[in-house]
């Protein structure tokens, strides 16, 4: 079987390695060489790799990154993480059901040990993500020797996940370009550099008193000992406790785009995101581009803490935003099958009637990220020279942690006695770069004022409010107050009427003469500039610092570029030249899915900028080169008053999926909040009613924290459940960080097998 690949994906190319037979339960799959065992169970349609030894619940996938072991398996009699086992030809695989027997692995009694191999550098950067990677260059560029480990094959982190455009600084940090293609960049960068030595499926697993790093690597344990440290081990995601949160299909996001955007596989058909921050948001876009159907995005707070334009452009595809809900549980025969949300209340509780339920086969939980600090924390309390950057030092957006991690990475080399500056607009833009959404101004570019017309050959400035659909002219607009200065320069004149507050976002000049005009749509601050970069007439700008809106005057020669970077889908062409018989206007708009979504007559329903219905409108054509990388532009005839406004097409019908609201017979109200060891809250509750107060003695008498994770998954929820016992968090004892901070073979002591590369 391998019905579960995408065989066609508008941004990515399906992998050209050799296909090979595996077995699972003396069954034979076909998988790709190479690729991570879980993504190939995944593409053959299995789910389910075991079952606990504890109470027999179904086991699955849930980080797809080695942090924690739902998805354990056995080979060769050996327990191990499926989403960290690159798949061999002929491997036999088994389910995980209960304890494995231990095998003798023929390990010869009183043989002696290799002493561990030491390596000394004068970084040691732990992490090559984009903070990493823009550190090293950074160091590198100055001489310095620095050793990069990272526990992947493949460099970047989670840009290697990232298929859509970055925003930010195009010049600082690549906004525009996609994260793959960034992740890409530097990679090269850092392997050109010969003062940059990289470490790859390798992973640091303590740091001790003597100052060392202890690392498992390739079947080795070596020690580095370095001199200073960079820290950019990135976050995990954060988890939710509910009913049926333990259930195989229920998982984090980073997990879900490992296996649609790593791996290429359909890991679902009908998907329900919890959490409305870029990281569900973001995911959601990335499953409807993969072909899978998204039914809904719930999130808690009473607005997406997501960028505006991403929120948009998944309404505007017909995914509906549920604000002020959350989910009531999950249901499954061993896994998930259908979601119940609620709205709730202001203390988050939910409110009965209001419950909506889903046939689903995967639930993603979106809900933060923490930083991955564990080694900083240990290295802080040896004296260790250790630094922070990227999402281990501030949980923010990727354009941020690659200027964060080459400010990062000049203050080392700077530690180190390197003559080398840090410009002095660069912390400014860094703090940019990591800021949140600011202001909203609605309804732009719709009702932002007076829009003022500036007729070059009149040499008059006339204003219309597009409320009203009044114009009056310069000799009004002087009655009023105004004073325009000599030539009517236009600049001149959007600033004075700016000054009187007539309008206080935008104006722009008349477009009744242009043949062809961009309607810029994006409405919220958030720190961005490609659209700015693109324009070659140089018609779109940003006046101030890069989180200001953008705007445009002057004249366009239609060319598109700013449709096809916006990282928002914010911007469209109108063609003002054009209307047909029938008063239809065109317009052109970014598309980013498959040409099969667009029907063969090309009607599609038309949205507007928050994904309003605004009729209907025809594909006329599809606009397609290598240089856009996988975006498309289409050409759509609209009714000519909505020219300005439509801003997208649907791609699936919002509401579809919806099924009745009743509860199952075996809904488990007391849910899973350790999973790896099957902990149960109502056990959690009774140790803290008995006066437990320290996390290590609920690892010691009822395991929880005790699995493969370390309590990295749970811990935060368990001290919730602290909270809810009304325990202030500060009466806890945080759990005891101790080497090793992840899982380490018994093998790995005992040196390189022959045969195995270095």
């Amino acid at each position: 079987m391998d019905d579960f690949r995408i065989k066609k994906h508008p941004i990515l190319k399906e992998s050209t390695a050799k296909y090979v037979d595996i077995y699972f339960d003396g069954k034979k799959i076909r998988a790709k060489q190479g690729e991570m065992l879980s993504s190939a169970l995944f593409a053959a349609g299995i789910r389910i790799f075991g079952h606990h030894d504890r109470d027999g619940g179904a086991q699955g996938i849930f980080c797809a990154n080695g942090q924690c072991s739902k998805c354990t398996v056995i080979i060769d009699g050996k327990p191990v993480k499926s989403c960290m086992i690159p798949v061999r030809n002929g491997m036999n695989v088994y389910p995980a059901e209960g304890l494995p027997e231990l095998k003798d692995d023929g390990v010869q009694v009183g043989v002696k040990k290799p002493v561990p191999e030491l390596t000394e550098t004068m970084v040691l950067i732990i992490g090559g993500g984009p903070a990493g990677l823009n550190a090293a260059l950074e160091l590198g560029q100055c001489g310095i020797e620095v050793l990069v480990i990272d526990d992947k094959s493949e460099l970047g982190g989670k840009l290697s996940l990232q298929t859509h455009n970055f925003f930010g600084s195009v010049s600082d940090c690549y906004a525009g370009k996609r994260g793959i293609d960034i992740g890409h960049i530097l990679e090269d960068k850092v392997r050109s550099n010969p003062n940059i030595k990289i470490w790859q499926n390798s992973t640091v697993v303590g740091v001790y008193a003597d100052k060392t790093f202890g690392v498992s690597s390739r079947g080795n344990y070596r020690i580095v000992k370095p001199e200073v440290v960079l820290n950019s081990t990135g976050a995990r995601e954060k988890t939710l406790v509910f009913p049926g949160s333990d259930l195989p299909g229920v998982y984090g996001a980073g997990a879900f785009q490992t296996l649609v955007n790593r791996d290429l596989i359909r890991s679902s058909e009908k998907l329900f995101v919890i959490g409305g921050g870029n990281v569900g948001v973001i995911a959601a876009y990335h499953a409807l581009q993969a072909g899978i159907d998204v039914l809904g995005i719930v999130e808690a707070l009473d607005k997406c803490g997501a960028y505006k334009v991403h929120v948009d452009k998944i309404k505007r595809l017909g995914v509906p935003v549920w604000t002020s809900h959350s989910v009531v549980r999950c249901e499954g025969e061993e896994q998930v099958q259908k979601i119940t949300i609620s709205q709730i209340d202001e203390n988050f509780q939910p409110l009965s009637g209001t419950e909506k339920s889903f046939e689903v086969d995967t639930v993603l939980v979106a809900v933060g990220l923490a930083p991955v600090d564990e080694l900083l924390e240990k290295s802080r309390n040896f004296g260790i020279e250790i630094w922070a950057a990227g999402d281990a030092e501030e949980i923010a957006e990727a354009s941020a942690a690659i200027f964060s991690g080459k400010i990062t990475g000049r203050k080392i080399a700077q530690s180190l006695g390197k003559d080398i500056s840090i410009p002095d607009e660069w912390e400014p833009l860094a703090n940019l770069l990591k800021s949140r959404p600011g202001k909203y101004y609605p309804n732009r570019p719709d009702n932002y004022g007076l829009k003022a017309t500036y007729n070059l050959f009149g040499k008059t400035l006339y204003a219309q409010n597009p409320a009203s659909g009044e114009t009056v002219s310069m000799r009004i607009l002087e009655d009023m107050g105004i004073t325009l200065p000599p030539g009517n320069k236009w600049l001149e004149a959007r600033d004075l009427i700016k000054a009187y507050k007539i309008a206080p976002v935008q104006i722009n000049e008349d477009y009744s003469n242009l043949q062809v005009y961009p309607v810029i749509h994006c409405d919220q601050e958030i720190p961005c500039n490609p659209c700015h970069m693109a324009c070659p007439l140089g018609s779109i700008s940003i006046n101030g610092d890069i989180m200001n809106l953008p705007e445009f005057h002057g004249k366009c020669m239609g060319c598109g570029k700013c449709v096809m970077v916006c990282p928002g889908l914010a911007i469209t062409l109108v063609y003002n030249n054009y209307e047909s018989d029938e008063g239809l206007g065109l317009i052109m708009l970014p598309f980013e899915f498959d040409e099969s979504l667009v029907p063969k007559d090309g009607i599609m329903e038309l949205a507007g900028n928050e994904g309003e219905v605004l009729g209907k409108g025809k594909v006329i054509e599809i606009i397609y080169t290598p240089k856009q990388n996988g975006r498309k532009l289409i050409k759509v005839e609209v009714p000519w008053s909505l020219r300005e406004k439509v801003v997208g097409v649907r791609i699936r019908i919002p509401g579809t999926g919806e099924i009745e609201n009743s509860v199952g017979k075996n809904i488990d109200d007391d849910p899973i909040v350790c999973l790896c060891e099957r902990v149960r809250k109502s056990e959690i509750v009774a140790e803290i009613r008995k006066g437990v107060r320290d996390m290590n003695q609920l690892k010691a008498t009822i395991r929880a924290g005790m699995g493969s994770c370390g309590g990295k998954t749970c811990s935060e929820q368990v001290l919730r459940v602290f909270r809810e016992e009304g325990i202030d968090p500060s009466e806890v004892t945080p759990p005891t960080i101790r080497p090793f901070v992840a899982e380490v073979h018994l093998g790995d002591f005992l040196g390189k097998e022959d045969g195995e590369e270095e």
